[in-house]
C-alpha cells in the first residue's frame, strides 16, 4: 500500500499540490488568494516543499512588476501523485464490508 507523505499531508499543502499538479506554474498571489492566507503562510509551506525538492520558486517580471512563480518539480509531481495514491487506497479500504 503506497504511504501517505507527511509533508503534503497538511491540508493547506495538500491544496497547493492539488493547484500546482494543473498547471506549469502560478503566480504566488494567485496560490495566496485561492488559499485564503497570509503571504507570511504561503511563504511557510512553499519554504517546506523547497526544502523536499517537491516545488521550484523563482522570481520574474510580470506586468513590469516582480512576481514569485511557483512549480511543482518532478519529484514533487512523483510525491503528489503517490500521496494521492495513499489516500485512495485509504478511502477504498475504508469501504470494504459497506
Amino acid at each position: 500500500m503506497p504511504a501517505l507523505d507527511p509533508l503534503i499531508h497538511a491540508p493547506a499543502r495538500l491544496q497547493l499540490c492539488a493547484m500546482l499538479a494543473s498547471v506549469d506554474d502560478a503566480q504566488f498571489s494567485l496560490l495566496r488568494d485561492r488559499l485564503a492566507v497570509s503571504d507570511s503562510v504561503l511563504s511557510k509551506h512553499v519554504a517546506a516543499l523547497v526544502d523536499a525538492g517537491y516545488v521550484r520558486a523563482r522570481k520574474a517580471l510580470f506586468d513590469g512588476r516582480r512576481t514569485t512563480w511557483v512549480s511543482l518539480t518532478p519529484a514533487g509531481r512523483k510525491a503528489y501523485a503517490d500521496h494521492v495514491a495513499a489516500l485512495r487506497a485509504v478511502i477504498d479500504g475504508a469501504s470494504v464490508g459497506h
